[in-house]
């Protein structure tokens, strides 16, 4: 196997005397879909906010395409309350904030859709490539130099093509249903050029035709933009359909992983969250 897209080694994090995350350890495989599923409370959006830099872990570490982007060990009070493994592994302290990881390349959408809802699709959009302009500073009314607010504009009219929503641009976010504002946030997530691209329960309030239409614009946005894709999901059906492969969490634990077919047979799994079976009840 080539080297992880992004990788995860023994990352614990714990809240006191509570240990959300237990020594997680995976990895996602340049142009992977991978999924990350497990019950309310299993750790998963946890994971996504070490990986992003919204948490600092308690132990482990994190790597994006071989550096090392998140590190910690047990410190301080957290010395004497660690309850996880591998303490004296790691030696360094490295958290790289959300910004900066978001410019080195990974991209994230939440589970309650964060959109400027007052603004149009475009401006949605071109809010986002800001990221990438050499200008630092620009107004309330999004003013950049003429050249580069030309560029950011061709460009995000270019996104919205792609992702189909072109016709929608001087629509207000507000005013889109709701499978185009998860469409919206996910091209906000695309516009800052990502080579990860982290969802979380993209499919959520979404009714059957939506998530199939969901299903399809993933995938062919993973081809279209060469992406590596990490998402976490409740919807079964979806995750089935379009993951190369799954990691399974229970209580912070990971208690399973492999392909659909893999998971999906997988006794702990069954027990834990997709339920137990008639025949195993009899």
């Amino acid at each position: 196997m080539s080297e992880p897209v992004l990788a995860l080694t023994d990352v614990t994090m714990q809240f006191g005397g509570v240990v959300a995350v237990d020594n997680l350890s995976m990895y996602v495989g340049k142009d992977e879909i991978v999924a990350l599923i497990g019950p309310n409370g299993a750790g998963k959006t946890t994971a996504f906010n070490v990986i992003t830099g919204v948490y600092e872990p308690t132990n482990g570490n994190v790597s994006f395409h071989g550096k090392t982007i998140v590190e910690n060990h047990p410190k301080g009070k957290m010395k004497k309350l660690y309850a996880g493994q591998n303490a004296g592994k790691y030696k360094k302290s490295i958290v790289k904030t959300p910004d900066k990881i978001t410019e080195m390349g990974i991209a994230r959408t939440f589970q309650n859709i964060r959109l400027f809802k007052e603004l149009s699709v475009l401006e949605n959009v071109m809010i986002a490539k800001h990221l990438h302009l050499k200008a630092n500073v620009f107004s309330d009314t999004f003013r950049f130099n003429k050249k580069e607010e030309q560029k950011i504009r061709e460009e995000s009219l270019e996104l919205l093509h792609l992702v189909e929503l072109e016709d929608l641009q001087n629509d207000k976010a507000a005013s889109l249903p709701y499978g185009k504002q998860r469409r919206l946030e996910i091209a906000r997530a695309l516009a800052t050029e990502p080579t990860l691209l982290l969802l979380d329960e993209p499919a959520a309030g979404m009714n059957p035709q939506e998530t199939l239409e969901l299903s399809d614009f993933i995938k062919r946005i993973k081809n279209d933009f060469g992406l590596s894709v990490l998402m976490i999901e409740h919807h079964m059906d979806l995750v089935m359909s379009i993951a190369d492969r799954i990691y399974v969490l229970d209580f912070g634990k990971l208690i399973s992983s492999g392909t659909p077919g893999e998971v999906q047979s997988d006794p702990r799994v069954i027990e834990a969250y997709l339920g137990v079976s008639e025949d195993a009840e009899s």
